[in-house]
């Protein structure tokens, strides 16, 4: 494999000049730029990324650490990720946790040895990252995306999930609905306890009781949704209207009311979470609350590479506020 001093040799300058030449940071002639590039191209060179992020102490790449699902929503996010990545210079290294602390930790330790310049953490369960590791690359800037509450001192970028719960209810509660029914996502994760707080926050403002039976907690996948609407339906009094914790449940549950033989929303109401792409082309297309993905994405890449600039100043807090999108569900 060629080396920059063989492109050198070839063109009669010395390395110096061939990585001004390629890096174009100073003033080279037209002719000896020809030479150079004729060098080049004749011995098949190509730099050498490793030994360019030695030199400038930095590797223009970004970890990811994220927990993996079947939920549309991270496929999403992490291509809003991805793209703004691209447009700002940077490349993008994921790794899935499965949801496993060790894997985790260990996919954790993997991305700091690859001297990544930044790491953003989307992975929204009870353990978090071991404080050792963290403790060990004390350098290497974190933002997390919706995983609180978090001691360390990371920036944190959150959906408003509790406003979201609530917006979601209210709609319902407004559209004549009485009988609501909420089917959360695991407890252990913050957005899904906090849905449910802005689920039961609308109910009591509104006045009604939440009979027993009408929360069930699941899983924020398809499946999970299909099992919980069964066991609405189930009920000796079934919910008119029912509130998903994520787009994801409100599919399996678009599910079971297909097989159950009712229909949206003449039978019951079915309103989501985090408008997936998908929502706009079930039947009838799902009204859901918006998530702001691609906003999300870049505002999390813009405030690491900020941080990566600015390394001593304060912690942010940032908190994006969600929509209401109506549609046919409701």
């Amino acid at each position: 494999m060629a080396t920059m001093k063989d492109v050198a040799r070839v063109a009669g300058v010395s390395t110096s000049t061939v990585s001004h030449v390629i890096n174009k940071d100073r003033f080279v002639s037209e002719a000896i730029t020809a030479k150079v590039e004729a060098a080049i191209k004749n011995l098949n060179y190509a730099p050498s990324a490793l030994a360019r992020s030695l030199k400038l102490n930095q590797t223009r790449t970004i970890g990811m650490l994220i927990t993996a699902s079947t939920n549309p929503f991270y496929s999403e996010l992490v291509r809003g990720v991805e793209r703004s990545c691209f447009e700002r210079g940077y490349s993008l290294v994921l790794c899935n946790t499965e949801g496993d602390e060790q894997r985790m930790n260990s996919n954790l330790e993997t991305l700091m040895q690859k001297r990544v310049d930044g790491l953003l953490l989307l992975c929204t369960e009870t353990h978090q990252p071991s404080q050792e590791i963290m403790h060990r690359y004390p350098s290497v800037p974190i933002v997390m995306m919706d995983w609180a509450p978090f001691d360390g001192d990371c920036d944190l970028i959150q959906d408003n999930s509790l406003f979201g719960g609530e917006l979601a209810t209210q709609y319902l509660i407004d559209t004549g609905h009485t009988r609501i029914a909420c089917i959360s996502g695991p407890l252990d994760k913050t957005p899904a306890r906090l849905r449910l707080e802005g689920y039961r926050a609308a109910m009591r403002r509104a006045g009604f009781e939440i009979t027993e039976g009408y929360e069930i907690t699941s899983d924020f996948e398809f499946g999970g949704g299909f099992e919980a609407m069964n066991a609405l339906l189930a009920l000796p009094v079934p919910p008119d209207a029912v509130f998903a914790g994520n787009d994801a449940m409100a599919v399996g549950a678009y599910q079971a009311l297909y097989q159950a033989g009712l229909r949206i929303p003449q039978d019951m109401a079915v309103i989501g979470y985090d408008d997936i792409e998908l929502a706009r082309y079930m039947t009838p297309p799902l009204t859901t609350v918006h998530q702001p993905k691609d906003e999300l994405g870049e505002l999390a890449i813009d405030v690491l590479i900020h941080r990566m600039a600015q390394p001593g100043q304060k912690q942010q807090r940032v908190q994006l506020t969600p929509e209401l999108v109506v549609r046919g569900s409701v």
